[in-house]
């Protein structure tokens, strides 16, 4: 098989049948080399009962699976669980909500077939479509983590991709829990070839994505790829005792009437300075809490297919 495409699905029954449709349309020339894996992440509305009527179409001829997770698990789940589904040669990662057009994976399989010594093709915003303050903290985001990460990453690189197989069997094999797709992409190395691309406006739905969730996102990829901020604490630690030391000295030499109110602040802001490490430590061991019990990064409720024999 030539390609699979792994889409990621929250809350988006009304954009189910819209994005095949426009995916058929661009694919009309290359029916039966593709397969459409959908993952649905625990879904509130009814997106599983329209991927169970897509599967279910008499006309449909294209290979087609549908994945129902018992909760929501989260993208990077979803599409891990992707991941391990497809069995093309080139996989490619879309969103369902048609911000992201399907006519651009054909670009990008031109790419890889053209372009033998690269083994990605990954699309970034050319111009971002939301206000100045999402995009300075991304941006802000962007610089943090290369300044402190072994692994690079790639200003406004997204999730859209199409790669070899190769590249695919190589992020499977690393299982850990908490997953970040971007810098999984980062670690495991291989060619990329970047292409800018517009996103469309959202057709139907709204954005699971908010300030809330953006910072979450952004301290998780800290975390999986950085160790600084463990180490913050031994500079800062470094930092304080040294002052000390040059306080303690000062107040003698002048005797400074206000010796203990000082005290008092390097007491507070020491305490302070060791609550917040504490906590940055306790996000570590959290996560090799959640990594020691190796419990699944999800679980499938069901699944239907548009092959007989594998309709559960």
């Amino acid at each position: 098989m030539k390609l699979s495409v792994i889409i990621p699905c929250h809350n988006e029954e009304k954009n189910i049948f819209l994005f095949y449709d426009e995916f058929k349309n661009a694919f009309k020339y290359y029916k039966n080399t593709f397969e459409l894996i959908f993952i649905d992440d625990g879904s509130k509305d009814n997106t599983f009962k329209e991927l169970k009527k897509l599967v279910e179409k008499k006309e449909n001829i294209d290979n087609i699976k549908a994945l129902s997770f018992s909760r929501n698990f989260g993208k990077e789940a979803a599409m891990y669980a992707g991941l391990k589904e497809a069995k093309g040669d080139y996989v490619c990662i879309i969103d369902a909500d048609l911000q992201q057009k399907p006519s651009i994976i054909l670009d990008m399989i031109k790419i890889l077939d053209k372009e033998k010594e690269y083994d990605c093709v990954c699309a970034y915003q050319n111009n971002r479509k939301e206000n100045r303050l999402m995009t300075k903290i991304k941006r802000t985001f962007y610089k943090i983590i290369n300044s402190t990460s072994e692994v690079k990453f790639v200003t406004g690189a997204s999730d859209f991709r199409l790669f070899r197989k190769s590249v695919a069997e190589s992020i499977i094999t690393l299982g850990e829990h908490h997953r970040f797709l971007k810098g999984i992409f980062s670690y495991v190395g291989f060619n990329t070839f970047y292409i800018p691309y517009e996103v469309e406006e959202r057709v139907n739905g709204k954005t699971n994505w908010n300030f809330t969730k953006l910072v979450k996102y952004a301290i998780d990829g800290i975390l999986s790829f950085s160790n600084l901020p463990l180490k913050l604490s031994l500079y800062f630690g470094n930092f304080i005792f040294i002052s000390s030391i040059i306080y303690l000295i000062v107040a003698l030499i002048l005797k400074l009437e206000i010796v203990t109110t000082l005290m008092f602040f390097f007491i507070f802001l020491s305490l302070s300075i060791i609550l917040i490490f504490i906590g940055i430590t306790n996000l570590y061991i959290a996560r090799i809490y959640d990594e020691v019990k190796s419990r699944p990064n999800y679980i499938i409720r069901s699944t239907i297919s548009t092959e007989k024999n594998n309709k559960k």
